[in-house]
């Protein structure tokens, strides 16, 4: 009889703990980060960084939005990316129509059209992005890492610890850590450098360069990694 009391009570403790930390997060919970790639003619370049430059202003008082940034590739000025942050799912969504009209209006001077990848953050620190100074000597670089997807797990490991050493560097902005929606061995990098000097001091430190070693067997894809200015 006291063994049987004894199990009830225990079974009312159990059923009374709180199982909010086992539910899982509702579809679209947290922040979006969006990532915008797009390519203009050569000659075209001025005209559309203006519309894109205009774009950018906009948003950044749109309801839900914590932070965007207009990049321009230093390689090719032809070449831009959008890095957009939302509140959630439904704030990036409610906005899409506005990055709509800027891909029609700027239709006639694309050479490649808008590709746009939605993303969760798997590691992301500091500030909002895009609340970097705004200096014309910083260095913004996106990187796509793809991996097979049995690497996934191993490689989300080795990107943390590179985040966490390259936070540490002099001249270090931003170092964060995304993964693709509906793509989860696709991990995006987004880092700021407070000059091309900190950026190449960064890419021949030991902890990267020890990360690029252990990447190229679980690669899936060659490593993309670019280089931009802000143009705000």
């Amino acid at each position: 009889m006291l063994l049987r009391c004894l199990f009830l009570i225990f079974g009312l403790m159990v059923s009374a703990v709180p199982a909010v930390a086992q539910t899982p997060a509702s579809p679209g919970a947290g922040p979006v980060y969006s990532l915008t790639f797009f390519e203009t003619g050569v000659s075209q370049a001025g005209k559309g960084a203006g519309l894109f430059r205009q774009y950018a202003a906009a948003t950044r008082k749109a309801e839900g939005v914590l932070g965007v940034v207009a990049l321009q590739e230093t390689a090719r000025s032809s070449r831009f990316a959008l890095i957009e942050a939302w509140r959630d799912k439904a704030a990036a969504e409610a906005h899409a129509s506005a990055l709509g009209a800027l891909r029609n209006d700027m239709q006639p001077f694309l050479a490649a059209p808008f590709d746009t990848r939605s993303n969760i953050g798997l590691d992301v620190a500091g500030g909002p992005i895009g609340s970097e100074p705004d200096g014309s000597r910083a260095i913004y670089v996106l990187t796509h890492v793809d991996v097979f997807p049995a690497g996934k797990d191993q490689t989300i490991d080795m990107l943390k610890q590179l985040a966490a050493a390259s936070r540490k560097e002099n001249g270090n902005l931003r170092f964060d850590v995304l993964q693709q929606d509906g793509r989860a061995n696709h991990l995006p990098l987004v880092e700021a450098w407070r000059d091309a000097q900190a950026q190449s001091t960064h890419a021949m430190a030991e902890h990267t360069r020890a990360f690029r070693a252990k990447l190229v067997t679980l690669q899936g894809a060659l490593y993309d990694e670019r280089l931009y200015r802000s143009i705000r």
